[in-house]
């Protein structure tokens, strides 16, 4: 004996088509839009002002957040415990350089954390440290 079968009480109208595979030449159709929080929600009223930074620029945090932060201050604060660079931190918190430049300088006009650049090597190395190294492995 087979299982009783279950009906809808209000079957569809109309089916949903299905969705075809694209065809040489055609896009694909693009699925449902994420609705993103707006930008200027994020950076607040004062988002014009930014300071000088670029993307390799270093920033480190020297505090926990406070509870007056935004959750994407938090956020930032959370991540440079160790330098992290604002191209860096832009990825992690997949936001645009321009809206994560605008938090940072809220956080560096209220002194919780430091920017610094990049510590740049020489396109040479000093010959003393290379003839250094030369000795120290022909004695091994």
């Amino acid at each position: 004996m087979t299982p009783p079968q279950r009906r809808r009480r209000f079957p569809k109208a109309s089916p949903e088509p299905t969705p075809q595979p694209p065809q040489e030449g055609q896009h694909p159709p693009e699925g449902p839009k994420k609705n993103p929080e707006r930008l200027y929600v994020i950076t607040g009223p004062d988002g014009a002002e930014r300071s000088e930074l670029d993307l390799v620029t270093l920033i480190v945090a020297h505090a926990d957040p406070p509870r007056s932060a935004t959750p994407e201050q938090a956020a930032l604060l959370r991540l440079c415990t160790a330098p992290l660079s604002v191209a860096e931190l832009s990825a992690y918190l997949s936001l645009p350089f321009s809206v994560v430049t605008v938090l940072l300088t809220e956080l560096l006009t209220a002194e919780l954390v430091t920017a610094r650049a990049p510590v740049i090597r020489q396109a040479l190395a000093d010959r003393s440290l290379l003839e250094a190294v030369m000795h120290g492995l022909q004695r091994l």
